[in-house]
């Protein structure tokens, strides 16, 4: 009986047949690392160096030439959209409102001579003009010697501030020129109830502003004033004082605003001489053109007093200086 054998074929094949690997799956997808990533070969290409090149930008000229429009292009549309619509209602209310040539030709003829006097009651607009600012610079000038050590007193104390606090809030709000009477009945006069009235109004910014800087400054600086024992003039002078000084010109910013809108309207009620009372005294003569005028006036020194203030408050300003 012959029996069959059967040999696996690692055990039959020829030791220099090789043995062939077995077939990978077609379905594997072929993986590569970021390196190993093949990449499409691109075609050397010359460097442009104009394309390289950075960008120089605008030349000077062409800054300040931009700057300079967008300083000037602005106030001369704004100023020519008022001409014009000052025009149209000239023209829609007949000689009622005088036309902007005609304000103009009697502006020249007003300003030839602003310093004229012919009595009390007929004096040039240049001499009415240093009238009100004098008033306001009395006024103005005894509200800063009183609000200022009263709001640095109020932000200093505790007590202070709760007891004038309700003062405060009682009497800021009320008109200016309700106070005019009160002063025609003490002061017996018509300039120095002005005055009061200027220094009534002007009083409460410096108050407020002073007091409110004074509690803004930081814990830490009075912790160390504290620690090396120093004393309150000391504390006021070398700490309080620099840091409120920001503060301290805002409210005097403000003050001098509302002590220029203030006086007009007190020298329109006291007379005198004064660019209120002059405003009202053309109104008597139905002179419309010097009361355009005065109205312009009255707002080129109001911007000029404040331009004046703001560079003081700027000039006091401490801010980090950038490279």
């Amino acid at each position: 009986m012959v029996s069959a054998v059967f040999h696996s074929p690692l055990e039959t094949a020829p030791a220099h047949v090789p043995i062939p690997a077995p077939a990978r799956s077609q379905e594997k997808t072929a993986t590569y690392s970021v390196a190993e990533t093949p990449r499409p070969a691109m075609a050397a290409t010359p460097i442009d160096a104009r394309a390289t090149a950075p960008d120089p930008g605008p030349s000077r000229a062409s800054r300040l030439m931009s700057g300079f429009w967008l300083a000037v292009l602005p106030p001369v549309l704004g100023i020519g959209l008022l001409t014009l619509i000052w025009e149209l209602v000239s023209v829609g209310t007949g000689s009622s409102i005088p036309s902007p040539l005609e304000t103009f030709k009697q502006a020249v003829v007003l300003f030839s001579d602003p310093f004229y006097s012919k009595g009390p009651n007929d004096q040039g607009v240049g001499w009415n003009v240093l009238s009100s600012l004098q008033r306001v610079a009395m006024g103005f000038g005894m509200a800063a010697v009183v609000g200022i050590p009263v709001g640095f007193m109020i932000g200093r104390f505790n007590f202070l501030s709760r007891m004038f606090n309700p003062l405060i809030s009682l009497l800021r709000p009320v008109s200016p020129l309700a106070w005019l009477p009160i002063g025609l009945l003490v002061f017996k006069g018509a300039n120095p109830a002005a005055i009061w009235t200027i220094f009534i109004c002007s009083i409460w910014p410096m108050i407020i502003n002073t007091a409110v800087g004074v509690q803004r400054v930081p814990q830490d600086y009075m912790n160390v004033a504290r620690v090396l024992n120093l004393s309150e003039w000391k504390i006021v002078t070398k700490i309080l004082f620099p840091a409120v000084l920001p503060y301290m010109l805002t409210g005097v910013r403000l003050a001098v605003g509302t002590a220029w809108l203030v006086i007009v309207a007190a020298e329109m009620l006291t007379g005198g001489v004064g660019i209120g009372f002059w405003v009202w005294d053309e109104w008597n003569n139905l002179n419309v053109k010097n009361i355009i005028i005065a109205i312009f006036v009255i707002g080129i020194v109001g911007l000029v007093l404040e331009f004046a203030l703001i560079k003081l408050a700027t000039a006091f300003t401490f801010e980090d200086v950038k490279n």
